[in-house]
């Protein structure tokens, strides 16, 4: 991800920037400024730098202090380390973490900070969930209501193709997987917060023809449960999968409920058997349903399918132009507003992100079924 942000940004920013890469191997680091430099058509200064594992050294101190914007694509363990920074360097900052526990641990510090912080940007938690809002406000406007039936949100990230007997391939972090599989999911029922187990609520639905399965995985709802209790009679983030794969992790999940770390039992046994793809696509799916004010009940849904781009000279993977797009069109807010504070998804002005000239590179106009 960090990769296809840093060339998104090389590729599309109007003035050339100047982007320093950091890791905690900086051979790393290097390669990834080199691929970009490589990738990109356009000139920008790129420059590599080692993150310590404890405390700054005084490189990091430098360029700390000369950044404006630090976009955190590190494992989510480390958010509120790499939050820490941005707020005592004065840097707006932007992550991409579904963990919920590291969330509120960067809420926690960011209380009186000076620059603006944007949580959980990305594909889901982060544009899914600025669509769902966005369509839940339409939807009242347009139906002079204020509340709603349903909100249902739902995205894969899948592979071309699919084979017996896990229907899957890896198209990103594996870990990642286990985690939203693992831990609680957040919702609303009958119009109150809630959590409910993950995978404890399939579905079959069919979208543009093709038939999928969705079920309850934690983290996609971002903060909408709580922005929306008392509005939605139900809300939930479900994530796409073909036909056959919840059956599959149902059984692998037997084996992981007396294991103490049941979130790496499951990535293990999910590693071992599954392997990663590089052809791959982004299924979006949302829809909004309820009544308008004399009683007629209405629908309204919306369906992307995002193919692998080509950015550059270089071919990004769907879910790696979806979730870096996501990142920097939520730093592109930062910086032209200079807004201040802690944003969560849906505290994001809906109609400044979604008609954003990076977003709209990749996942079109809000309401256009898209095939990139």
């Amino acid at each position: 991800i960090a990769q296809a942000a840093g060339l998104l940004l090389a590729e599309y920013s109007v003035v050339a920037p100047t982007i320093y890469i950091g890791n905690r191997t900086l051979s790393k680091a290097q390669r990834v400024a080199q691929w970009i430099e490589e990738s990109s058509t356009k000139p920008c200064v790129l420059e590599t730098f080692e993150l310590t594992n404890e405390g700054l050294s005084p490189e990091m101190e430098i360029i700390f202090n000369k950044g404006d914007i630090l976009l955190d694509c590190l494992p989510g363990s480390l958010a509120p380390r790499i939050a820490g920074y941005a707020k005592d360097y004065l840097m707006h900052y932007v992550n991409l973490t579904e963990h919920v526990d590291e969330t509120n641990e960067i809420i926690a510090l960011g209380k009186n900070i000076k620059t603006g912080f944007i949580l959980q940007t990305g594909l889901a938690p982060g544009y899914i969930n600025v669509l769902g809002h966005k369509m839940f406000q339409d939807f009242c406007v347009d139906y002079k209501v204020n509340t709603v039936d349903s909100l249902k949100i739902r995205v894969g990230a899948l592979t071309d193709h699919a084979v017996s007997p896990h229907f899957y391939g890896f198209t990103w972090s594996p870990a990642g997987v286990a985690t939203e599989y693992i831990m609680d999911a957040v919702a609303i029922r009958n119009f109150k917060k809630t959590l409910v187990p993950s995978l404890s609520q399939r579905e079959d639905l069919i979208i543009n023809g093709v038939r999928y399965e969705a079920d309850l995985t934690s983290g996609g709802a971002a903060d909408l449960p709580d922005a929306l209790a008392g509005k939605v009679r139900s809300l939930d983030y479900k994530t796409l999968r073909y036909p056959g794969h919840f059956d599959w992790v149902a059984r692998q999940i037997e084996g992981v409920k007396d294991t103490k770390d049941p979130v790496s039992f499951l990535q293990r046994s999910m590693e071992e058997q599954i392997p990663h793809v590089e052809n791959d696509r982004v299924i979006l799916y949302s829809a909004v349903e309820g009544k308008d004010h004399s009683g007629v009940l209405h629908r309204r849904e919306v369906f992307k399918q995002i193919l692998p781009q080509k950015v550059g000279k270089h071919r990004l993977r769907a879910i790696q132009i979806t979730t870096a797009s996501a990142l920097i069109q939520s730093a592109q807010i930062l910086l032209e507003s200079n807004a201040k504070g802690i944003f969560l998804q849906s505290q994001i002005d809906t109609k400044s992100f979604l008609e954003g000239a990076f977003i709209k590179s990749i996942y079109g106009n809000l309401y256009q079924a898209s095939q990139l």
